[in-house]
C-alpha cells in the first residue's frame, strides 16, 4: 500500500511539473511570437514609410525615378610631358621642350529633369572636359544634350535636350530639411540604371573641402552639403536626393571614402542653391554671386572665452570688406550673425550656403548679436565688382580669359603705390595676364591710356577692344611697367 501511495505521489508531482513546464513554454512561445510580430511591424515601418509622416517610400520612388536620367560623356583630355632633344640643345642651347598628348575619355553619371521642356541639372565634374553629352531617360530613349552653363564653385551644370512633356521632379525647400528626416537617393551607380537607396539626413551645412576655387575667376567655392547615409556610389553623381514627398531637396555630389566606394556617408548640394544656380544659368548664362562683405569664423570655446561669450551659437564677424554690403548696413567687427532671413546660422558653411542662394541686389534680413542684444539689419548684397549690377556672360568669359582675381585698392594701398586709382591683381590663374608676364600685386592703372578705377571699368574697356592692348601699372616698389596683351 505504501508503495502504491508513493508511486501515485510521484506521478502527481510529475504531472504538476509537466504542466508548469508546458505553461512556461507556452508563455515563452507567446512572447516570442509577439516579439516576431512586433519586429516584423517595425521593419515594415522602417522600410516602407516615414516614421513621422506615414508617407510610403514606394510613392516617393515612383514620383522621382522617371525624372532621373543617365548622363554619358565623351571628350578629350590634353596632357603634357617634358622631353629632351639633343639637336635643340646643340643648335639653340636648350634641349628641353613640352610635348602635348590627347587622350579620349568617357564618363558617366546622373542628372535630374527640372522641367517638362528638357532642362536637366547635373554635377559639373560629370560633364567636365566633355565634347559630347548624351542623355538616356528611364524609358531608354537617348538624346544629345546641349550645355547651357556651368558653375564650378557649386559643382553644378545645366543641360538641355529637345523634347516636350518630360517627367520632372519638383524642387523642394532644403532649408526646411531636418536632421533625422528620411530621404531617397536616385541615380545610376556603376551604370546600373534607375537605382533607389534610402537613408536619413545625418547633418547639414557640411564643408568637406572637396571643391576648389574657380581656376579662372578665383571665386571661392560654396560647400554647404547635406550629409546622408543613403548609399551613393560612382555614377550617382548628379542624381536626385528626394524627401518622402518626392520633392528634390539635393543633388548627390560626393562620398567620403577611403576606397572610392560608399563607406557610410554621402553628400548632396542643397536644392535651394541648385534652384538659384539653375535660374542664373538659364537667364544670364553665368551665375550671379552675391557677397555680404564680411570675414567670418566659427565660434569655438577658445574664441568664446576670449570675448566672454556664454552662448557659442552664431558666426563671428572678424572683419569687414571696405565699402562692402555689411559695412554700409552698419555691421561691425565683433558682431555675431545668428540668423539670415528664416534660417538660424551656427557655422560659416551655413551662412555661405544661405547667401549663395541670393543674387546681387537682393536685400536680406540679418539678425546680429551685439552687446548682449539682438539687432536686425537689412543688407543689400553686392557682386564681385562691389555693385548690384548683373554680370553678363561675356564679362565672365573675359574674366576667364584674363585669369585673375582682382581687388579694389584701400586708401593705404593707394598711398603705398603712389596712385590715385587702380585695380590690384590679387591672384593669378592660367590666362592672358599671366602669359604676358604680369605678376601678382601688380596694380593696373590704365589700359590704352584709359583710366581703370575698378573691375567694372576694366571689363568695359577690354570688351570694346580687339587685337593688341597696352596695360599700364605699378608694382609695390613704385616702378611703372607696360605690358602688351593680345585680345
Amino acid at each position: 500500500m505504501k508503495k502504491l501511495l508513493s508511486q501515485f505521489t510521484i506521478a502527481l508531482l510529475g504531472g504538476i511539473v509537466s504542466l508548469g513546464v508546458y505553461k512556461m513554454i507556452e508563455k515563452d512561445s507567446t512572447a516570442k511570437a509577439n516579439l516576431e510580430e512586433n519586429t516584423k511591424t517595425t521593419l515594415v515601418n522602417l522600410v516602407g514609410t516615414s516614421p513621422d509622416a506615414g508617407t510610403n517610400y514606394v510613392t516617393a520612388a515612383e514620383m522621382s525615378v522617371n525624372g532621373v536620367v543617365h548622363v554619358k560623356t565623351e571628350g578629350t583630355m590634353v596632357y603634357s610631358q617634358q622631353e629632351f632633344d639633343p639637336f635643340r640643345e646643340f643648335f639653340f642651347g636648350d634641349g628641353s621642350y613640352e610635348r602635348k598628348f590627347q587622350q579620349p575619355i568617357r564618363g558617366a553619371g546622373s542628372g535630374v529633369i527640372l522641367s517638362d521642356d528638357g532642362y536637366i541639372v547635373t554635377n559639373n565634374h560629370v560633364i567636365d572636359n566633355a565634347d559630347e553629352i548624351n542623355i538616356t531617360l528611364n524609358n531608354k530613349k537617348t538624346y544629345k544634350a546641349a550645355l547651357i552653363g556651368t558653375d564650378p564653385t557649386t559643382d553644378l551644370a545645366l543641360l538641355k535636350i529637345e523634347e516636350e512633356d518630360l517627367p520632372y521632379i519638383d524642387i523642394g525647400n532644403s532649408d526646411q530639411l531636418r536632421i533625422g528626416e528620411w530621404v531617397l537617393a536616385v541615380g545610376n551607380p556603376f551604370n546600373l540604371t534607375s537605382t533607389v537607396t534610402a537613408g536619413i539626413v545625418s547633418a547639414k551645412g557640411r564643408d568637406i573641402n572637396i571643391l576648389g576655387n574657380d581656376p579662372f575667376t578665383g571665386l571661392s567655392s560654396i560647400e554647404s552639403f547635406i550629409q546622408t547615409d543613403a548609399a551613393v556610389n560612382p555614377g550617382n553623381s548628379g542624381g536626385a536626393l528626394v524627401n518622402t514627398q518626392g520633392e528634390l531637396i539635393g543633388i548627390n555630389s560626393a562620398i567620403k571614402s577611403n576606397t572610392g566606394s560608399f563607406a557610410g556617408y554621402s553628400f548632396a548640394i542643397p536644392a535651394n542653391i541648385v534652384k538659384k544656380v539653375v535660374a542664373d544659368l538659364k537667364e544670364f548664362g553665368t551665375v550671379q554671386r552675391a557677397f555680404i562683405g564680411i570675414q567670418i569664423r566659427n565660434i569655438d570655446q577658445e574664441l568664446a572665452d576670449d570675448i566672454k561669450l556664454d552662448d557659442l551659437n552664431g558666426v563671428y564677424v572678424s572683419g569687414l570688406m571696405e565699402n562692402g554690403s555689411a559695412e554700409e548696413a552698419g555691421i561691425k567687427e565683433g558682431d555675431i550673425v545668428v540668423k539670415i532671413e528664416d534660417l538660424d546660422v551656427n557655422t560659416v558653411t551655413e551662412l555661405q550656403g544661405k547667401i549663395g542662394s541670393y543674387r546681387p541686389g537682393d536685400e536680406v534680413a540679418v539678425e546680429i548679436l551685439r552687446d548682449g542684444k539682438i539687432i536686425e539689419k537689412k543688407i543689400m548684397l553686392k557682386n564681385m565688382d562691389g555693385n548690384t549690377a548683373i554680370i553678363k556672360d561675356d564679362q565672365n568669359q573675359l574674366r576667364k580669359l584674363l585669369g585673375a582675381k582682382f581687388a579694389l585698392l584701400t586708401d593705404e594701398q593707394k598711398q603705398s603705390y603712389k596712385v590715385e586709382n587702380g585695380l590690384m591683381i590679387e591672384e593669378l590663374f592660367p590666362g592672358k595676364l599671366k602669359n604676358a608676364g604680369i605678376r601678382e600685386s601688380f596694380v593696373i592703372t590704365h589700359v590704352d591710356n584709359q583710366m581703370i578705377k575698378d573691375e567694372s571699368s576694366l571689363m568695359e574697356v577690354l570688351e570694346a577692344k580687339s587685337g593688341g592692348v597696352l596695360i599700364q601699372g605699378v608694382y609695390a616698389n613704385g616702378k611703372e611697367y607696360f605690358y602688351g596683351l593680345g585680345m
